[in-house]
């Protein structure tokens, strides 16, 4: 009876040891994650004010040319110009959010927690990336236009290129971006009780309490 006590016993510290250095990783994991979250936060909400600004240009400037016409002449080559530059202005935004995706990707997690908040943050990123194309796709397509009514002889100023009308509808439709990076730190903060300074680029997790220790 004696060895087989000592045999359940064993069996049940090994676990107990296994379980601990399971979460001992998982915590890592999510540290780890924490920390790359919070080095590309401010570059992130950097990203969300210019796609803010860009979405306020874009719909000002789809609105006045939905309702009053392409125009005619300098007015022709000025809507072509800035056509191109929101165009440049959506790939910009794109990149900085591709950069807050490639630095979570850099980071090697096995642990389920930590990763559903990685693929959530990044299905998040790619619906807005998507967004952000397809805007970017119709203003492309527009800036030639323009120059093309120039060489219509019956043109006469009152009409527009037909995309205007699809990238109208998505600037409608278009809701500012919440802080999914700060949500997705907040949520690994209150799933593993992590510290502040455990997330800054000099923190380091603490190390883990021995068992039965106070």
């Amino acid at each position: 009876m004696r060895v087989r006590n000592f045999r359940y016993c064993w069996l049940l510290a090994a676990a107990a040891l296994c379980l601990a250095g399971c979460g001992k990783q998982e915590r890592s994991e999510a540290v780890q994650l924490g920390k790359t979250l919070t080095a590309k936060r401010v570059n992130f909400s950097s990203a969300n004010a210019t796609e803010k600004d860009f979405i306020a240009s874009a719909r000002a400037w789809c609105d006045g040319i939905t309702t009053n016409g392409a125009g005619r002449g300098a007015e022709l080559d000025q809507n072509a110009a800035v056509a191109t530059g929101l165009a440049k202005y959506a790939v910009t935004i794109s990149e900085q959010l591709s950069a807050v995706r490639q630095a979570m990707d850099g980071d090697t997690l096995q642990a389920e927690y930590p990763r559903h908040v990685r693929n959530q943050l990044t299905t998040q990123l790619t619906e807005r990336q998507r967004r952000l194309q397809d805007m970017r796709a119709l203003l492309e397509a527009a800036a030639p236009q323009f120059l093309e009514y120039k060489n219509n002889r019956s043109y006469t100023g009152d009409t527009y290129p037909e995309g205007l009308v699809r990238l109208q509808a998505l600037l409608r439709a278009y809701q500012a971006p919440e802080d999914a990076v700060g949500g997705a730190i907040n949520d690994l903060k209150t799933k593993y009780s992590l510290r502040d300074d455990e997330l800054s680029s000099g923190g380091m997790a603490p190390a883990a309490t021995p068992a039965g220790g106070a």
